[in-house]
Order: structure tokens, then C-alpha cells, then sequence
């Protein structure tokens, strides 16, 4: 028996999409936490994120403040169509069961006045308290209010300060031509960054301020953005967690089913940069914070 050409290709297409339907299954992770995403700011690699939302699902997907960046709009209204579309997925996602939980930031501090409220399906706290699958508990916070315990902050200020943005001035031809000649995406501003002494001074001064503050809520860790600085280490008993950011470093934080943390990149290439075992954490938790403060 023999084929004809339109059935063969009926065929084939209809094998091709059970294998583009196969790859494109998505991750599940009981919790995401992502962070500074500066929708409406030229360097928002809208991109990638949309390409990793749209690869994973979750229970909760918390956002850690910074994704609308109203302080760039301000000064030059800007706004692709990558932008509305992050937007659209996440409300999708709310729309179709997970539970989104927005702590805003500095730079979309305007939310702040919906504190304890619930817009569209989001609910919006100031902090917030996450207790993982080991029963441990962190505090969300997006990390602006350390910013008075550094004395370098306008170092990690992000949007409106001109050294910052001439480092992602630099980020974005770099990258531009790492393309042209098959690279993959490299963050150079994050590498700059890391060379500076007064930049990595403020890190660990913002680092130690959010630790302190974990420590005073009796919490077993903290999890946070702001500086665009990705990490996860453990001091003084606490565990210190950073998403990082969608303008240079791409990268997001997730919890496994065993509560488990990764810290995932996630650009042209994917991996996961670094993970901790939080039940070896073994701090004192007599004393149980609020759940949400305004």
C-alpha cells in the first residue's frame, strides 16, 4: 500500500508535534522565587524569562519586588513586547491555580500602597514567611530597607544610577557581539561587579544586614533580591539566599521536592549554579514571626 505525499507529511508533522509537545514538558517545583525583573527597562532580558516560565510550573511562585520598573519609565517610557507578554503568563499562571505572592520593591514601590491586598489573583505583603518542604522557615523580603547598612548602596542601586547603567551599557554590546559569532549569553557586568572592592564591600554589607535581620525574626533563613548579586550561602546559622535578576544575571531560585534550594541560570544555556541542603540548618525557632506585616 502505498502513501500519498499529503499523507506523509500529515504524518510527520503530527510526529513532530507529539516531540516538540514531549520537550516542551514542563518542570514542576513546589516554589519559584524570581526577582528584579525591570519589565519597562531596556536590559530586561524579557526574553529568557519568558522562556523559563513558560518551561516551569509551581505551586507558589513568589515575586520578590522590582519587576515593574516604574523609575525607569518615569525618566524614559519604554515598554517591548516581550514585556506584556511576561505579564500576561504570569497572570496565566495565576488564572490556572498558583498561588502568586508579590513583595514589591523600590523600584515598583507604588504596589506597596496594596499591601495585604489582593489584585488580579496576586496577593502583595511587604514580607512574607515560606516554609519549605524540610519545615524550615524564610523570610522574604525584596532587601531595599538594607540599604542603610551599606554605605556603598548607590553601588547597587539599580535603575538611574549612570555608573550602573554604563555597565549594562557594556553588558549589552558584548553580548551583542558574542552573538554575531555564536556566543552564548555572558554577563560581564556581573564579572566587573565582582572585581570591584567597593562593590563587593556593599554585597557583604547587604549580605550581613539581611542575615542580622533573619536572626531577630528567628527564622532559619532569608530570601531576597535587590542587589543583583545571585547567591546562596549559610553564616551565622542562617541560610542567605539572593534570586538575582533578569537585567544581567538571568537566574531564579527553586525549591525541590525534598526542600532542597537551587539557584538556577537561565539564558541561552541552563544550569543550576549552585544548591543547599537546608535540613542541615540547626538554629533555634521558639519564637514564630508574623506571616505577612505591612
Amino acid at each position: 500500500m502505498s502513501l500519498g505525499l499529503s499523507t506523509v507529511l500529515t504524518i510527520t508533522l503530527w510526529i513532530t508535534g507529539m516531540t516538540n509537545n514531549q520537550q516542551r514538558k514542563k518542570q514542576h517545583y513546589p516554589t519559584i522565587w524570581i526577582s528584579d525583573v525591570h519589565l519597562g527597562y531596556k536590559d530586561c532580558k524579557a526574553d529568557y524569562l519568558l522562556d523559563f516560565l513558560n518551561s516551569v510550573e509551581s505551586d507558589t511562585l513568589y515575586l520578590v519586588g522590582d519587576i515593574i520598573d516604574l523609575w525607569s519609565m518615569k525618566r524614559q517610557f519604554y515598554w517591548h513586547p516581550s514585556h506584556y507578554q511576561v505579564l500576561s503568563c504570569i497572570q496565566q499562571k495565576a488564572v490556572n491555580g498558583t498561588r502568586i505572592i508579590y513583595i514589591p520593591g523600590n523600584h515598583d514601590e507604588t504596589f506597596r500602597n496594596y499591601i495585604n491586598q489582593t489584585l488580579f489573583g496576586i496577593e502583595i505583603h511587604q514580607q512574607f514567611i515560606h516554609t519549605t518542604k524540610a519545615n524550615k522557615r524564610f523570610l522574604l523580603v525584596h532587601g531595599d530597607d538594607f540599604d542603610s547598612a551599606t554605605r556603598y548602596n548607590k553601588l547597587i542601586s539599580i535603575a538611574g544610577d549612570a555608573g550602573y547603567d554604563f555597565l549594562l551599557f557594556l553588558n549589552r554590546w558584548t553580548n551583542r557581539i558574542r552573538k554575531l559569532f555564536g556566543g552564548n549569553y555572558y554577563s560581564l557586568a556581573s564579572w566587573i561587579k565582582a572585581r570591584v572592592h567597593k562593590a563587593r564591600e556593599a554585597i557583604k554589607a547587604f549580605e550581613d544586614a539581611a542575615i542580622h535581620e533573619a536572626k531577630k525574626q528567628n527564622v532559619d533563613g532569608i530570601i531576597c533580591g535587590h542587589i543583583h548579586h545571585p547567591k546562596i550561602k549559610v553564616g551565622d546559622g542562617i541560610m542567605y539566599c539572593n534570586d538575582g535578576d533578569w537585567i544581567e544575571s538571568c537566574t531564579a531560585l527553586v525549591e525541590q521536592q525534598d526542600g532542597k534550594i537551587e539557584l538556577l541560570h537561565w539564558s541561552d544555556t541552563q544550569s543550576v549554579l549552585d544548591s543547599a541542603d537546608i535540613t542541615k540548618l540547626n538554629i533555634s525557632t521558639d519564637a514564630k514571626p508574623k506571616k505577612s506585616a505591612a
